[in-house]
């Protein structure tokens, strides 16, 4: 191997790293999974795939981001999930090829790497630590999930949309946003999507945390001037 394509190598494991599906797997198995991930780029707007397409396979945000949604017959989009750098999407293709339940598209220009299932699936018959090591990590991250979900079955609209609020100013963070105004790229429908709630209900919480000053509102974006606040109104 090149020095360079070496360094690339090294470069995708460190990504790989910070995924928490791969968060239990040593050097080596990152190593190994590195070799067979392929960068792809996407830009805003386009549809990395579709809801019932073969899974086929799962991607590792490098930088940019993507939402994934769903739509019901009379044609209403209902935002599940949004991906930021270090976030993984598709990967239950890497263990079987059941079709998507969700389409994903990208919100602004990302970068990705794509990672077929017959190659992880293939590592997993050839080292079965990281057919351990995946499926424990699986399991953790279905336990958050389910505990997300109970939590906000018994929460009120507020708490729901402050919780998906300190959620997108983590992520920011994590990007390299200061620790002071946060500027968060999404309109109230996006968060009232996130939130499982109506834009309505969504815009007037909006209202009240911008007469507060903990946000300001702008066209297809919103500042977060304070969020510590945001968990005060989290029951």
């Amino acid at each position: 191997m090149t020095a360079p394509m070496a360094a690339r190598a090294e470069d995708t494991a460190g990504l790989l790293a910070r995924v928490p599906v791969f968060e239990q797997l040593g050097p080596a198995e990152l190593g190994a999974v590195a070799v067979v991930a392929v960068p792809r780029r996407f830009a805003a707007g386009d549809v990395v795939f579709r809801e019932g397409d073969a899974s086929d396979t799962c991607y590792v945000v490098r930088g940019g981001h993507a939402r994934a949604l769903r739509e019901h017959s009379d044609g209403r989009q209902i935002t599940l999930a949004t991906f930021g750098p270090g976030d993984i999407f598709g990967e239950l293709a890497m263990f079987d090829d059941e079709r998507r339940s969700a389409t994903v598209e990208a919100i602004d220009d990302i970068e990705v790497l794509a990672i077929l299932g017959h190659d992880m699936r293939r590592l997993m018959r050839d080292h079965s630590e990281i057919a351990v090591k995946l499926a424990v990590s699986l399991v953790r991250r279905l336990r958050r999930s389910n505990e997300r979900l109970a939590r906000q079955s018994f929460s009120t609209v507020q708490s729901r949309v402050a919780s998906v609020l300190i959620q997108l100013v983590e992520q920011a963070h994590t990007e390299g946003a200061d620790a002071g105004d946060v500027s968060i790229t999404a309109t109230q429908s996006d968060l009232a999507k996130l939130a499982g709630s109506s834009r309505e209900s969504a815009s007037r919480f909006l209202a009240v945390l911008e007469r507060a000053h903990v946000i300001t509102q702008g066209r297809g974006r919103l500042i977060v001037h304070d969020p510590a606040a945001l968990g005060r109104y989290v029951y």
